[in-house]
């Protein structure tokens, strides 16, 4: 039996050419099947769309007093407004416009009976204030608002 002896000459850059497309090789193979590949799809909540209003959540938006700004937070499930409350106020705001709270109280409780911003009436010496209130509120609802199709 005579067996020849082989020898392989193997070039060290030949073999760090070959490493280093063999990874890009693999890394293109892995983005195509992630590109490609059908995802998994989180399902859309089912909201009624006839009684849904609202997408249920928590929605802000500004009301700019003088020089500082307070937040009107909206919470809403899909058919009703569950509350109105000022957030971020600061002390400067209570103590330079002392008709927010209590205006906002009066708006929040009326908002939340009636489930709409029609009909909502204020006193006459808090006009501004509670108009500021109001644009705030309608906005954050609009936020919140279902979007139809």
């Amino acid at each position: 039996m005579r067996s020849k002896t082989k020898i392989i000459v193997l070039h060290l850059k030949e073999l760090i050419y070959t490493g280093i497309l063999l990874l890009l090789g693999v890394g293109l193979l892995f983005l195509l099947l992630q590109t490609f590949l059908p995802k998994k799809t989180v399902p859309k909540p089912d909201y009624d769309k006839e009684a849904s209003l609202y997408l249920p959540g928590k929605y802000t938006s500004t009301v700019q007093l003088g020089s500082d700004h307070a937040d009107v937070e909206v919470v809403v499930d899909s058919s009703d407004i569950l509350s109105i409350r000022l957030v971020n106020l600061s002390q400067t705001v209570t103590a330079m416009y002392p008709l927010v709270e209590p205006c906002m109280d009066t708006l929040a409780k009326q908002i939340c009976e009636k489930q709409s911003l029609e009909g909502v009436t204020y006193p006459d010496e808090n006009r501004y204030t509670s108009q500021l209130l109001l644009q705030a509120i309608d906005a954050a609802l609009q936020k919140a608002a279902y979007p139809g199709d």
